[in-house]
């Protein structure tokens, strides 16, 4: 289980929060996010900020719309963390199964059918198992890109991923380099069926 500092937990449950659709649980726990951002650090509470005052101004129905426009219509601003560096391809079904065992040996059962790599539901896994926060060390290129496309689209939700990578350790000058090699030219494109690894999320996300 977790060894991370309290608020670290915390902190990747709000950003998990915040990076799903905006159904009424959600939104109904924006006031319990933002109390919590008060015990965290500033370098994170400031972007996760940032995504709760955006979500509480705005009509829960253009949230919902611009949410589904952003996330579900383009895929370069997909989810899943390993669909950035494997794509469509057999290697994104070991992955994700590895994704699957992770999950399963931390004693989590993955529920509503989304795939193991979903950010809301790694960073879930984040807040009870230090298991979380080496699914998202190891993959941290999709974190980045996704960080990236975020930024060049103007969306809100750039500053809720930015908070996850700055808890993070530093990317690497070999993690620096794919980022900017997988920008150029995007993900493999080997088409295959995923179906099997139609797991659940943690977090009651949404499909």
């Amino acid at each position: 289980m977790s060894t991370a500092p309290t608020w670290r937990a915390v902190a990747a449950r709000a950003a998990s929060l915040l990076l799903r659709y905006p159904d009424d649980t959600v939104m109904d726990a924006l006031p319990l996010i933002d109390v919590a951002l008060l015990e965290m650090p500033p370098e994170v509470a400031d972007p996760l900020r940032m995504v709760v005052g955006h979500r509480a101004a705005t009509d829960p129905g253009q949230l919902r719309a611009d949410y589904v426009e952003l996330f579900d219509f383009r895929r370069r601003s997909c989810l899943h963390l390993t669909y950035y560096t494997c794509g469509d391809t057999r290697k994104r079904g070991e992955a994700l199964a590895d994704f699957a065992a992770t999950y399963k040996h931390a004693g989590l059962e993955l529920v509503d059918g989304e795939l193991p790599d979903y950010l809301p539901a790694v960073l879930d896994l984040a807040a009870v198992d230090d298991a979380g926060w080496g699914l998202l060390r190891d993959n941290r290129i999709g974190l980045d890109l996704l960080t990236e496309s975020l930024g060049k689209d103007g969306s809100v939700y750039r500053h809720a991923a930015e908070a996850v990578r700055r808890m993070l350790p530093a990317a690497q000058p070999a993690d620096l380099a794919a980022v900017a090699r997988l920008a150029r030219t995007g993900p493999p494109v080997e088409q295959v069926g995923l179906e099997p690894f139609g797991l659940a999320d943690v977090t009651g996300g949404r499909r």
